[in-house]
């Protein structure tokens, strides 16, 4: 029988953790907010950056072979087909990010963003000095393709150049956007002149329907994409990304070389063995999330059914609609401090998360249903 990858009780992961998953919060509180996996190690990557420690190999990164394998996994994996001279490391995806909202946008200018969507995107279009502004998702957490045109527009309507970052597979609803609803939003973009900067870290990750890859859609081909293993090979603290050019992106939409040197060696070996050897470990560790989904909605239908819950279809994170239970707009603090269970609060996600919390996945089976028991020792104080 197949060893369990997501396995063990908080104990056994709070006494050999130091990330800040399980360092940030006191002894008591179980953590199922940032997005980290309680997972044991793809062996593949463990060998490859193992060897390159015994053997010396930690200088600095040449760049080829990670570009190479990235390229190959594209094919292999989404029959993506990409150029390797359109391809430039980059220290991780929001470092990525954030330097192509400074190269698109002015200082000050619009950056566009469809909440609830990933926290930290608020965070760094704050750092580069430019300013969010939402199109949020619809009713279905689905790109809405009338807020996406009366918000280009508007923000466009004076000539400032603007940006759209895109998260698809989408943090932190797990909805995974069609073709269609792509190639829509490439209409959109492309008819006011926005540039939309893809978040695609989650790609890996799906559970239902296809992952498609946005500047394989038409019209997709004037944008940029970001691409990293960190997410589904669970790599965060070895850092090293991707940034991909479309083929008819704009000439000033290339990094400088300089901004290559931030790519981890190691991180790259890592990435290189997860895209190259790690197929059968992510295929494992996806199906468990699976059951995870399953779980947490056979436990949320039976003890806290007032919780609104669908299953994502991909990522191994859960949106949770918590509106109903009288918790106002944080209830992520009503169960840190009532339950000692930490979630994300959805306000962090935008405004529109407002009543919602975040729950990860990615964990045992034990330690989803030890939260859920948590969430509801939280309701019984209320």
């Amino acid at each position: 029988m197949t060893s369990r990858i997501l396995v063990g009780d908080a104990a056994s992961w709070r006494s050999n953790r130091t990330s800040v998953k399980w360092g940030l919060y006191p002894p008591d509180v179980l953590p199922l907010w940032v997005a980290e996996m309680d997972a044991a190690p793809c062996e593949p990557i463990v060998e490859a950056v193992s060897a390159a420690m015994r053997r010396g190999d930690t200088g600095y990164p040449l760049g080829h072979a990670f570009v190479e394998a990235a390229v190959g996994y594209a094919a292999q994996t989404w029959s993506w087909t990409i150029a390797p001279s359109r391809v430039t490391p980059v220290t991780d995806v929001m470092v990525g990010l954030s330097e192509l909202v400074r190269l698109v946008t002015a200082p000050g200018g619009p950056v566009i963003v469809s909440s609830p969507v990933y926290n930290a995107f608020f965070d760094f279009i704050d750092m580069a000095g430019r300013r969010v502004v939402d199109a949020p998702l619809d009713e279905d957490l689905r790109l809405d393709p009338e807020v996406l045109d009366r918000t280009f527009g508007e923000v466009t309507a004076g000539g400032e150049p603007a940006a759209y970052l895109l998260c698809n597979p989408q943090n932190p609803t797990g909805t995974v956007h069609s073709t269609a609803e792509l190639a829509t939003l490439a209409e959109i973009a492309n008819r006011h002149g926005v540039v939309v900067i893809a978040d695609e870290i989650h790609a890996p990750i799906v559970h239902e329907g296809v992952f498609t890859p946005y500047l394989s859609v038409p019209g997709g081909e004037r944008g940029v994409s970001l691409l990293s293993a960190s997410k589904a090979w669970n790599l965060a603290g070895l850092k090293a990304a991707l940034v991909v050019t479309g083929a008819d992106a704009r000439d000033d939409l290339s990094l400088h070389e300089v901004h290559t040197h931030g790519a981890s060696h190691l991180g790259q070996i890592a990435a290189v063995a997860a895209w190259t050897d790690g197929r059968e470990w992510l295929a494992q560790v996806t199906a468990e999330i699976d059951d995870n989904r399953a779980l947490l909605g056979r436990l949320l239908a039976e003890r806290l059914p007032d919780i609104g819950y669908a299953a994502p279809a991909a990522t191994y994170l859960a949106w949770l609609d918590c509106r109903a239970l009288g918790w106002g707009d944080d209830p992520a603090a009503v169960l840190r401090e009532r339950g000692r269970v930490a979630l994300s609060p959805g306000l962090s996600f935008g405004d529109t998360g407002r009543g919602f919390v975040r729950f990860n996945l990615a964990t045992s089976p034990a330690i989803v249903t030890e939260a859920v028991e948590r969430m509801v020792g939280s309701l019984r104080e209320s």
